[in-house]
């Protein structure tokens, strides 16, 4: 499974953009990490992320930036 198909990855992308507004990619991704590192998506830290598929390393953040535009294109003004 891919992190764009991965609903829990959706389901996070969600849930950091619900909790503040960003202007931008850094952004969000800034906000990502803050969540993870303080485990406030389901109480997961780094390592539950990844092992549900979901992985913040640098390497790896396109599929979530695909989430992200697809996840603000798909949300009304």
């Amino acid at each position: 499974m891919t992190a764009e198909s991965n609903p829990i990855a959706v389901e996070f992308v969600k849930f950091c953009l619900k909790r503040k507004t960003v202007s931008d990619w850094p952004a969000l991704y800034d906000e990502m990490c803050w969540v993870a590192g303080h485990r406030l998506f389901r109480g997961w830290g780094y390592y539950e992320l990844i092992a549900n598929g979901v992985s913040l390393g640098i390497g790896c953040a396109d599929p979530l930036l695909k989430i992200a535009k697809s996840v603000l294109a798909s949300t009304p003004d």
